[in-house]
């Protein structure tokens, strides 16, 4: 009975897997796929509640060592964006445990939202394909930049950013 569970379990995989490479990668252009976030701190994010905004939704696991620099980057990014209300910084745990990831985010002083990808829902419905892989939403709802890998400093993330709707920042060192 387990052998057959577990044989199930497998199929359900490799069947989920085909299906994910068949639709292709999101793009640049398209509309964001729906998600939903619930925060370690109990905030809900979704496509609905950040309509007309400017979203960078970033995916992360605590165990991914790039992760860690990139966080404290896109930290740095967020401190520069936070007093605007048309710009969200949300970062998505991947593969990972809640403990884990809250761990990451305290040792890193993370305070940009940031939640726990229940069921791996939300990493499917970007399709992403590992970690850290970070996505521009732009006002209109479709993706306007998308970086596989790390983001390596401030100064590749704010013009993303900025392009979106001339934000306006005050100039950063």
């Amino acid at each position: 009975m387990i052998s057959f569970a577990l044989l199930l379990i497998f199929l359900v995989f490799i069947g989920w897997s085909m299906l994910r490479k068949q639709q292709g990668p999101v793009l640049v252009g398209h509309l964001a796929p729906d998600f939903h976030i619930t925060t370690f701190d109990g905030q809900e994010f979704s496509n609905a509640s950040l309509a007309g905004k400017i979203v960078v939704i970033n995916f992360w696991a605590s165990w991914c060592l790039p992760c860690e620099d990139e966080a404290v980057l896109l930290e740095n990014s967020w401190q520069v964006f936070q007093s605007h209300e048309d710009v969200v910084f949300l970062g998505v745990d991947y593969a990972d445990t809640p403990k884990e990831a809250e761990k990451f985010l305290q040792k890193n002083q993370i305070t940009y939202p940031n939640g726990f990808d229940e069921g791996a829902h939300t990493s499917t419905a970007f399709r992403i394909r590992g970690v850290p892989e970070t996505f521009i939403i732009g006002r209109d709802g479709k993706i306007a930049a998308i970086k596989i890998g790390p983001i390596n400093s401030v100064d590749e993330l704010i013009p993303l950013i900025e392009l979106q709707n001339s934000v306006g920042i005050e100039p950063h060192e």
